[in-house]
């Protein structure tokens, strides 16, 4: 994919998932508080002691836009204000009781909201968006976010056929490998599971979500093989295959294998 087409993905995404928070907005927003007003009594409840210019750069929010929200939020009671000790032109900002208050009235609309605009989703679909939504924002921030929990286990029945299924759709979107080499993935697996003596299939697992998987596999006495290691082309570059590893190479110290080979 070329530079002009992954902008004009981009930009399509926007104006989709913009429609959608509108949507969303005008739900919760449409009474009491605006948006963005919401947005700056949420980030001085974060802050907790922060000042005007602080949370406008933060938010992006124009200067007189913002004195007048401030100016509106204490003249409700909805904000505190206290000046810094060091400096007498400043004041710092927290939220008043009846402001906790207001914040959590919020919280609860927006949750509800937001949980009537995905209930129609299964468990499985409403995981894949919250991974997907966990990666956007990695990717954005540049990986400075907490990476979502990793789960390593051995597999369980359902899980083989969903390997094979990911082996044959990154193959094909990487190489174009065609139908054949998902069928001797299968192939493989499917003897694995009558003779898995000596070895060990695990998978990765994030938001109960299979997104990797490493197997080792009994050549002889002294020699493994390691076999269908791979990781899901959106979750890579997250340490994934890295765990996936350790748990393969422990298991080959624990059946005193001398030798791997791929």
């Amino acid at each position: 994919m070329n530079c002009k087409q992954t902008v004009e993905k981009i930009r399509k995404f926007n104006r989709f998932y913009a429609d959608v928070l509108g949507k969303i907005d005008q739900e919760i927003y449409s009474q009491s508080f605006s948006l963005t007003e919401a947005r700056v009594i949420m980030e001085i409840h974060l802050s907790n002691g922060c000042t005007a210019t602080e949370v406008r750069k933060k938010l992006g929010i124009d200067r007189g836009y913002m004195s007048r929200i401030v100016q509106r939020l204490e003249s409700e009671h909805v904000i505190i204000k206290k000046q810094v000790s060091n400096d007498k032109r400043q004041y710092l900002l927290y939220l008043s009781n009846d402001g906790i208050n207001i914040l959590n009235r919020l919280i609860d609309d927006a949750n509800r909201e937001v949980g009537r605009r995905i209930q129609r989703l299964s468990a499985h679909d409403a995981s894949k968006l919250v991974t997907s939504m966990e990666t956007i924002e990695a990717i954005y921030m540049k990986s400075a976010l907490t990476p979502p929990d990793v789960l390593i286990r051995t597999f369980v029945p359902g899980d083989v056929g969903y390997i094979a299924y990911l082996h044959g759709r990154l193959y094909e979107n990487t190489y174009q490998f065609g139908k054949k080499f998902e069928y001797y993935v299968m192939k493989g697996l499917t003897e694995f599971l009558f003779d898995s003596e000596g070895g060990e299939l695990w998978v990765a697992e994030i938001n109960g979500e299979i997104v990797g998987s490493i197997a080792i596999t009994k050549n002889n006495r002294t020699v493994a093989q390691l076999r269908w290691f791979l990781i899901d082309e959106r979750y890579q570059g997250m340490g994934i295959g890295k765990k996936l590893m350790e748990a393969a190479i422990q298991f080959c110290v624990e059946q005193k294998y001398q030798h791997i080979f791929l």
